[in-house]
This record gives structure tokens, sequence and C-alpha cells, in this order.
């Protein structure tokens, strides 16, 4: 009987070591990462659609955008400074607050409340960036390390379907735009409170998905944690970082890609719902337009990856055919 109760004792102890030795899998955190985007972002791009839609008066959404874009950018400067302080974890909760009190701002429109609101959100806008590509690349580095794999297989398995479900936020809110706002005989618009709102609990669902990540323990982390970052020896290594860039010809090649984009993406959300959608189709018929926008980006995004994979296979098989007969 001592024998049988003494095996009995240990039977816990062996279980709670093979606990120990199960590797973590970082995939759940991923699924996490993702829908938190897509809550977030389908709200928010929704709701910057119609900011020159809806605050026309004396051009608040137009003015509103460029401040956000304007502090998104001064703010990038720093954000990876501010991410190894905080943690990515840390930081991508925190991103989250600007994208709530921007849409919140649109509850009740004034220079007052979407200024500030736009400076804050080209901060949160900054750090939530940095934060997820930190989290992301890290959590595929240990997923591959726990189980194994190729760290290169990981990465581009993480951020497929990171970016495969984020590219479906424009047409997701987008579609709840167009059957939430109506336009009224007299030229307004009815239901943008209720549209704000919805947006606002689609926000918070995304920030309380962000709390259930796992918190990354990487060693870069924990240095920050032990020690205060000096903050001068970032600055020379940030110009060091930017002089190296600006140096590189390729660089300067692709600035202008840059420039397009950027003016692309300010033509889409401001002008094009302003003055070729509105006139057209009403205010309610932004989300509609907006939404096939979104639904063609998408999938000529998963056409033109899957064209990019095909085409670097085939280019790259006979190369390995050649070199394997050499």
């Amino acid at each position: 009987m001592e024998s049988v109760d003494s095996r009995d004792e240990e039977a816990p102890l062996v279980a709670d070591s093979l606990q120990v030795l199960t590797p973590k899998n970082y995939t759940r955190d991923v699924h996490i990462l993702s829908c938190a985007f897509l809550l977030i972002f389908l709200a928010y791009g929704a709701a910057q659609n119609l900011e020159t839609t809806v605050n026309t008066e004396g051009n608040l959404g137009t003015i509103s955008l460029g401040i956000l874009y304007t502090s998104f950018t001064c703010f990038s400067l720093v954000a990876s400074l501010v991410v190894r302080v905080l943690g990515s974890k840390n930081a991508l909760i925190l991103g989250t607050t600007g994208y709530w009190l921007f849409v919140a701002a649109n509850l009740f429109p004034s220079w007052y409340t979407m200024v500030p609101a736009s400076l804050y959100l080209g901060f949160a806008a900054s750090i939530i960036w940095v934060g997820e590509g930190t989290y992301l690349t890290a959590a595929a580095l240990s997923h591959a390390s726990n189980h194994k794999l190729h760290e290169g297989t990981v990465i581009g398995s993480f951020n497929g379907e990171f970016w495969g479900m984020f590219a479906s936020h424009q047409f997701v809110g987008n579609l709840i735009t167009l059957a939430v706002l109506k336009d009224d005989k007299g030229g307004s618009t009815s239901g943008t409170t209720l549209l704000f709102i919805v947006f606002l609990g689609v926000i918070t669902l995304g920030t309380i998905l962000m709390c259930f990540l796992r918190k990354e323990e990487d060693k870069g982390e924990k240095e920050t944690a032990d020690a205060s970052v000096n903050f001068y020896s970032y600055l020379v290594s940030l110009s060091k970082s930017i002089t190296t860039l600006l140096a590189d010809v390729r660089m300067l090649l692709i600035i202008p890609l840059f420039a397009y984009s950027g003016l692309q993406q300010a033509f889409v959300w401001a002008e094009f719902t302003k003055e070729i959608v509105t006139p057209a189709l009403g205010v309610s018929g932004v989300g509609g337009a907006m939404a096939v926008y979104g639904a063609f980006d998408a999938i000529s995004l998963l056409g033109f990856a899957t064209f990019f994979s095909v085409h670097s296979l085939l280019v790259g098989l006979p190369l390995v055919f050649h070199l394997s007969l050499l």
C-alpha cells in the first residue's frame, strides 16, 4: 500500500514536468492580434472616410486628417523608443485609446475636440504600428524556436494571417456605414450619432481583445525594464540610421513611391468621398462606394501576392535545376 501511495504522490510531479516542457504555441496570439486590429480599423477606417463629408464646417474634417497624419509622421521618429520603454503589448493597448478618442470626438465635432484627438491619434498610431511589428515578429521567432520550425516560414505565415484579415477592414466597416446611415429628403443625414456609437463599441471590443495577448518577455524588453533608456544615445542611433538610409540609392528611388501612395490615400479618403461620391450618392452612399473599394483592394492584394509567389517559383525552379547540374 505504501508503494502505491508513493506512486500516486509522484504522478502530479510527472504531469507538472510534462506541462513545463510543452512548448508555447503563439498562433493563439496571432489570432487575437489579427481580430483586434480588424475590429479597431474597420471602425476607424469607416469613420475616417466620413470625415470630409460629415465635418464640413470650416473644412474641419479635412484639417483634422491633415493634423493627424502630420502628427503621425513626427511621432514615428520616437515611436520605437516608446515601445521599448512600454513593451510591445502595453504599446498596443495604449495605441488603441487614440482611435477610441478620435471616434468619440466625432460625437461632438468641434475644433476643441477634433484637433486634440487628431494630435493624440498621431502619437497612438505611431506606437501601435511599431508595437504590432515588434510583437508579431517576436511571436513568430519564439514560435519557430519552440517548435523547431524555419523562422522565415513562420514569419510569413503569421504576417499572412494578420494582413489577410486586416485587408478586409475597409469592406466590413463600410458595410456597417451603408446599413446605418440614411439620407433624409431635406439633404441631411440621419444615423450619424448611432454609427459612431457602434464604432466606439467595436473599438472597445478590440481593445479588450488586446488585453488577452501573451506578454512578450524577450531580451530587449527585459533590458529596458532593468535599466533606463539613454535618450541621447537613441537620438544618435536614430540620426545615423536615417543618414544611412538616405545615402542608399535604392531608398532614394523608392521615396517617390511613398509620396505617391500618400497622395493616393489622401485623395481616396478625403477628396474622392467628398467631391465625387457624396454629390452622386449622398453621404450614406460613401459606405457603399468605399466597401466596393475595400473589396477590390483585398482581392487585388490576394491576387498580386499569388501572382508574385507563382512568378518567383517559376523563375526559381529553372535556376535551381541549372545549379543542380553544375
